[in-house]
């Protein structure tokens, strides 16, 4: 069993390093239906309330292998103009050696399409703070005596510019989005050779995601809405997730989710409150990683005030 932790520690380390290398990938979340604005400016406003979300994700814990990921995410929007919205994103994503930071302000401009359906179109900018370093690594885990495995940026700045579409009803939404659409090279700090020749050290790759869902009313008390959320970035694979979550009484949320050949996850929300929800997320692993971990988890809060009735409201799903 030793040998095999070993083992899988060190393809741990190799494939992270592996990514850091090539394609940096957006951080993944479980219950993405109530973090939009993290992957779609265009999100901005939709619910027609100051909307505040915090959210929490530890990934594959109650194993012996350091430097698992991690994930805090925070955004607040809202509407302030006639058919103008704001909305502020910050994410801390800590994967092994490397650790990232991202801070946007989104912008949404809403077009009326007809009565009942509405088309927001966003942009964001910001800025990544990119922090690599081979320190943080595991002992054993790689030869600190080898110059060509020393790796140090020391919170790299890079410019961020994303756009987004999102198109909803009272019963259904379609969003389509790229955080960002700069690709940006990560050099390694450490290196004082100016005739070195290597390549980048990390690089930023474009992520497009494909949103959407609906919502159906199976009676008065219980709403059942299917959703799903493609990801697609050069370098990696396609990732799907499948979700469906039941609604009841507008205070109850019990769902599942499947993310394409990686894992099986379990969904549960509270309605605190007219201002306040919780909710909780457990993933297990359909690939051989599981026998070394318990699985993953996140939790989230969402926080709204200053709700207007005249407004179109959103069912509570999105």
């Amino acid at each position: 069993m030793r040998n095999n932790k070993l083992t899988l520690l060190v393809l741990f380390v190799l494939g992270l390093y592996a990514n850091i290398a090539s394609a940096q990938q957006d951080a993944q979340y479980t219950q993405y239906m109530y973090n939009t604005l993290s992957v779609n400016p265009a999100y901005a406003g939709a619910r027609d309330v100051f909307s505040f979300v915090g959210l929490y994700r530890n990934q594959w814990f109650g194993n012996n292998i350091k430097g698992t990921p991690k994930t805090f995410t925070a955004s607040v929007h809202s509407p302030i103009a006639k058919n103008v919205s704001l909305g502020l994103n910050a994410v801390r994503d800590e994967i092994f050696i490397t650790q990232e930071t991202y801070l946007d302000l989104d912008f949404s401009y809403t077009l009326h399409v007809s009565d009942e359906a509405r088309l927001n179109l966003g942009i964001k900018g910001g800025a990544h703070l990119l922090d690599v370093d081979t320190q943080r690594a595991y002992e054993g885990a790689y030869n600190p005596g080898d110059p060509d495995a020393e790796v140090f940026i020391d919170n790299k700045f890079s410019p961020q510019f994303g756009v987004g579409a999102y198109y909803f009803t009272n019963n259904f939404y379609l969003g389509l989005s790229a955080p960002n659409i700069l690709e940006t090279e990560h050099f390694d700090e450490s290196s004082v050779d100016p005739n070195s020749t290597s390549s980048a050290t990390a690089k930023e790759k474009i992520n497009f995601y494909l949103t959407s869902g609906y919502v159906f009313d199976l009676n008065e008390d219980i709403k059942f809405k299917p959703a799903v959320l493609t990801k697609l970035v050069e370098g990696a694979p396609l990732q799907v997730d499948l979700s469906a979550n039941f609604l009841v009484n507008e205070k109850f949320t019990l769902g599942a989710a499947y993310r394409w050949s990686a894992a099986l996850s379990a969904m549960v929300g509270f309605q605190i409150s007219e201002e306040l929800m919780l909710g909780l997320a457990y993933d297990r692993e359909t690939t051989e990683l599981t026998q070394y971990n318990n699985g993953s988890f996140e939790v989230f809060l969402r926080y709204e005030i200053f709700k207007n009735s005249k407004n179109m409201v959103s069912p509570r799903f999105f």
